[in-house]
């Protein structure tokens, strides 16, 4: 049995890899990621869930990023590059106040944004039997 020390830094190392777990191929690298944008920083996902919650993220996007109108746009599962989003959480224009380096470190804040990659895809409406 794997201890869950490990799957995290699997499933960390896929992220960090671009590879999707149970997926049949590798995704192709994002046009952004060539173009020679700043790379997102590593993060620990496992921590990030922990860290959304205790800075009160929830809140308002939910306590899976899922968001809702009245509250909170949605986070996950694909989050905003992660460049944007520091910029946003540190300087934020609408109603959520601001999180500083004081507040929220860089790993702090590369660990929830971990967090948000890791979550999955919703499934497919078609899929969803009751919604036939």
């Amino acid at each position: 049995m794997k201890s869950p020390y490990l799957v995290a830094i699997g499933v960390i190392a896929g992220l960090a890899l671009g590879v999707q777990v149970g997926a049949q191929a590798p995704s192709p690298a994002p046009v952004a990621a060539a173009q020679g944008s700043p790379a997102t920083p590593p993060g620990i996902a496992v921590n990030g869930r922990k860290l959304f919650v205790s800075f009160g993220c929830y809140q308002c996007h939910g306590y899976e990023a899922q968001g809702a109108t009245a509250t909170g746009p949605r986070l996950g599962p694909r989050p905003i590059a992660f460049a944007a989003f520091s910029k946003y959480v540190r300087h934020p224009t609408n109603q959520m106040p601001p999180y500083t380096t004081k507040v929220v470190t860089d790993a702090e804040l590369a660990d929830i944004h971990a967090f948000l990659r890791s979550l999955p895809q919703p499934p497919d409406a078609d899929t969803i039997p009751l919604l036939k």
